[in-house]
């Protein structure tokens, strides 16, 4: 959080269960955005005046009722899968690392990979015609 310039809005944060500490969810709380995170097993509600408080007691609220996997679908967590997802098809395809060492540079080169990617994708996309 401290990489985002403190005058550019976030709207939700997302992380796994780890990230469920009264810390985390101050410093969300402080820049005025949602968590996405889960509570953890067993977790017990946080007294109201807790930064992130009603946000995370709403969500062990849901999880009782519910469970964690509707929580996961109603909350939007499933995104964070499917950004792993996409980091991980980067990072095989094109490697861990960047070669280029100034930042312009890196932009270019990731914007590059990124480009090879979806030219794969649509490559592979199956090409479908309607018949009647």
């Amino acid at each position: 959080m401290a990489q985002i310039p403190v005058d550019e809005p976030i709207d939700t944060v997302g992380g796994d269960g780890a990230y469920d500490t009264k810390q985390c969810h101050r410093v969300i709380a402080g820049r005025g955005a949602t968590p996405s995170i889960p509570p953890r097993e067993g977790a017990k509600p946080w007294s109201e005046g807790t930064p992130g408080a009603s946000w995370r007691n709403e969500a062990i609220d849901d999880i009782a009722r519910d469970g964690r996997g509707e929580w996961k679908k109603q909350s939007g967590y499933h995104r964070r899968s499917l950004i792993e997802n996409t980091m991980y098809r980067y990072k095989t395809l094109t490697g861990n690392c960047l070669s280029a060492r100034c930042i312009g540079s890196q932009a270019t080169e990731v914007a590059i990979r990124v480009g090879i990617i979806n030219h794969m994708v649509t490559l592979a996309r199956p090409q479908s015609v309607r018949n009647s």
